[in-house]
């Protein structure tokens, strides 16, 4: 991706951070800041590693519409999201660059349709995300564990939710409730701390990567 510099006064300023979660249902066992509060650790870590860059107040209610019925959960839509990513984005030309480190899969048209509007102005803007498992997909193994090793006591009881395995596409069309009644898409019952540690950690190196290609 070509990160054309909007503008060319920037050289020394640090390169933000911006979070980007959500605000919705996460099973019985997990809290409704899940994605956020993951987003924000991963971005911590990484400007604790690289102190050119700053992290941005997160953005925790996105677009969540696939959750819609559970309890809880908040959403202002793709279309509203992504024009204040690039309202966002348009705010912050006094930064060398901008990263959203995006946490809920439901705000990946948003996050990437703001971030091509962006770098069509010219500026330096790119997003990343977490990978997992495509099973995996929301409130499984893989939060869960994350969740044990960076927060553990908004932990619920995880070990006796019954795993749901089901197809990213099927979750789009139907949303999330006509194929899980708990909300929860994956297996969350063996989650572990010290699993959750080795996946922060590996989504921290991906991201260390990320913003070291945008600093070159």
């Amino acid at each position: 991706m070509d990160l054309g510099s909007h503008r060319t006064d920037t050289v020394g300023s640090p390169l933000l951070l911006v979070p980007v979660g959500s605000c919705e249902q996460h099973g019985p066992h997990l809290p409704l800041a899940t994605d956020t509060l993951i987003a924000t650790a991963i971005c911590d870590a990484v400007a604790q590693r690289h102190t050119t860059c700053v992290v941005a107040p997160a953005i925790g209610i996105a677009a969540s519409g696939e959750h819609a019925g559970f309890a809880g959960t908040l959403s202002i839509g793709v279309e509203v999201l992504a024009q204040a990513l690039v309202e966002l984005g348009r705010s912050a030309d006094w930064a060398h660059g901008l990263v959203f480190v995006n946490g809920h899969g439901g705000n990946v048209h948003a996050v990437t349709t703001a971030v091509r509007t962006l770098i069509a102005e010219g500026r330096r803007v790119s997003e990343w995300s977490p990978t997992g498992d495509g099973y995996d997909l929301h409130a499984g193994h893989a939060e869960t564990s994350v969740m044990l090793h960076l927060y553990p006591d908004l932990v619920g009881d995880h070990t006796a939710i019954d795993a749901v395995h089901v197809e990213l596409s099927d979750v789009v069309r139907d949303g999330v409730a006509a194929h899980s009644p708990s909300g929860v898409l994956g297996d969350p019952r063996a989650a572990s701390a010290d699993a959750g540690a080795a996946i922060i950690a590996n989504w921290v190196t991906q991201l260390v990567h990320h913003v070291e290609h945008v600093l070159t």
